[in-house]
C-alpha cells in the first residue's frame, strides 16, 4: 500500500507553531494549490490543504514560511477523527508533512535568512549562517 502526497501551493496564512505538553514542535499551515484543469466559465479552481509538520521541520517551517510563499510538501494523507463541543463527531484530512521545500525568495520585510529553496526533513533542518541572502 501507497500514502504519499505532493503538493506545490502557496500559504494561505502564517504557519502555528505550537509545543505539545512533552516540548515537541508542531507546525500547521494551510497550501493553497490550484487544480489542473478549469471550470465551466474558464477559471481554475483552488484547493485548501491542511498541513502538519511535526519536530524540526516543525520549527523550520514556523520559522521561516510565512502566508504568500510558494512552498513544496511532501508528505503523506492523514484523517482523523474527533468529538465537536456541540457533541458531533468531525473528521479532518490533512497532510503531515515529511518534507517541504521553500519555492521562492521572502518578499521585502519577511525576513532576510529564509532560504530561497531547500529541502527540509526531519533530519536536514540546520540553516547556514552564511546565506548569501
Amino acid at each position: 500500500m501507497l500514502n504519499r502526497i505532493i503538493l506545490i501551493g502557496r500559504l494561505t496564512r502564517d504557519p502555528e507553531l505550537r509545543y505539545t505538553p512533552q516540548g515537541v514542535p508542531v507546525a500547521s499551515f494551510s497550501l493553497a494549490v490550484d487544480r489542473p484543469f478549469t471550470n465551466q466559465a474558464g477559471q481554475r479552481e483552488t484547493d485548501f490543504v491542511d498541513c502538519v509538520a511535526w519536530r524540526k521541520l516543525g520549527e523550520t517551517v514556523g520559522n521561516h514560511l510565512t502566508k504568500g510563499r510558494l512552498a513544496a510538501v511532501e508528505g503523506r494523507l492523514q484523517i482523523r477523527s474527533y468529538d465537536a463541543q456541540d457533541g458531533t463527531k468531525r473528521r479532518v484530512a490533512e497532510v503531515i508533512a515529511d518534507s517541504v521545500q521553500f519555492l521562492d525568495r521572502p518578499r521585502d520585510g519577511q525576513g532576510s535568512q529564509s532560504p530561497s529553496e531547500g529541502g527540509y526533513g526531519d533530519e536536514e533542518v540546520a540553516l547556514p549562517d552564511d546565506l548569501p541572502f
